[in-house]
């Protein structure tokens, strides 16, 4: 299983500021920002239910005049066997969301994920907007909890197949 390099498309504009990792100082801005962008009803989810047993793995940030504006986590996960991170949630502020901004945080996920020499990276999204990064479909992968099956995406870095139940590391 190999998956297209996660290039920035010709139009996809360079973020005003720099991606930086998240620090113990972003914590409260990054869980508002998250909580702006998707409310309290990302608690009932099995994803958010994976996330909070799971360990953080990486963060990152992104902030313009000392504001975050987008923000993004990885949880160290198994996937089946296979060494990976759980990606989610991607938050951006709503006056700077389409444009861009996301898929700068996802490929610093991804470079995050192939600097730690994982095998792959797992999450649950839109497939149309997640394929472009080279993420598949992950049908045998099992999340903890109901999820909609056709949106659990891999991102494989090594040969391993995410195949068997989706834990935490």
């Amino acid at each position: 299983m190999n998956a297209a390099p996660a290039s920035v498309p010709p139009d996809d504009p360079q973020p005003a500021g720099a991606i930086t990792r998240e620090t113990p100082q972003d914590a409260a801005a990054v869980d508002a920002l998250v909580m702006a962008a998707f409310g309290p009803g990302r608690f009932a989810k099995t994803a958010e239910r994976l996330r909070e047993r799971a360990s953080l793995a990486a963060g990152f940030c992104l902030h313009e005049d000392g504001r975050l504006i987008g923000s993004v986590r990885l949880w160290s996960i198994l996937t089946g066997e296979a060494r990976s991170v759980f990606l989610g949630p991607i938050a951006v502020d709503k006056s700077s969301r389409s444009t861009g901004l996301g898929g700068h945080l996802v490929r610093a996920c991804i470079a995050e994920a192939r600097a730690q020499q994982l095998d792959g990276i797992l999450l649950v999204g839109d497939p149309p907007y997640f394929s472009r990064f080279g993420f598949l479909p992950a049908p045998q992968a099992v999340l903890p909890g109901p999820v909609d099956q056709r949106r659990v995406m891999w991102l494989p870095i090594t040969e391993a197949a995410p195949v068997g139940a989706v834990r935490p590391a």
